[in-house]
């Protein structure tokens, strides 16, 4: 493997943990009816937990509201068991037909809450994204070892790795920077 090759590897990489932030960023509260906020949420059912949208549909009749509609009307009870249980903090209201799901207006506190978890996750991402870049300098160095690479390789890859992991870091920012301004919108 060249040197290039692994830093499209860990370019790869990067992207995967930036489209992983972004899912988590989906899956927030943000006042706003999502069926990514429920969609994942596991529901146990016929003896085996399932994901939410493996047993029914999720609609966004208006801003504020999710309605699910099971495919067996005897899921009803176990998805409502599952939004409660999963903690949330969302109200699920079975009315023997369909599950609504009212989503509650945000506080300023809840708000604050968000924020600090919107920057806690991108921090996890830019950890991600660092120890991936730490696999790949490793390799380098490996590669070194083994009289794979020269010198002057090991230091050029190293300077073209370190621009790519910037750049991750840039996108990461602008995503926490945007999330942060969409959870403060009121």
């Amino acid at each position: 493997m060249t040197v290039d090759q692994l830093i499209t590897t860990a370019v790869s990489d990067f992207e995967k943990a930036i489209t992983h932030l972004k899912e988590e960023f989906s899956r927030l509260q943000v006042g706003r009816a999502n069926p990514a906020l429920i969609e994942n949420i596991p529901v146990l059912m016929y003896g085996v937990s399932q994901p939410l949208k493996a047993l029914a549909s999720i609609t966004t009749p208006d801003p504020r509201t999710l309605v699910i509609q099971p495919w067996d009307k005897g899921a009803l009870a176990p998805i409502e068991k599952g939004i409660v249980g999963v903690g949330l903090g969302l109200n699920p209201v079975n009315d023997g037909v369909i599950v609504r799901i009212s989503i509650p207006s945000l506080t300023e506190e809840r708000r604050a809450e968000l924020c600090k978890h919107v920057r806690k996750l991108s921090e996890e991402a830019k950890i991600a994204v660092r120890n991936f870049r730490q696999d790949a300098i490793n390799k380098f160095k490996q590669m070194k070892a083994d009289s794979e690479v020269t010198e002057d390789d090991l230091h050029g890859g190293e300077k073209k790795l370190q621009t790519k992991v910037d750049d991750a870091n840039s996108k990461i920012d602008a995503a926490a920077q945007s999330k942060e301004q969409d959870v403060m919108t009121v």
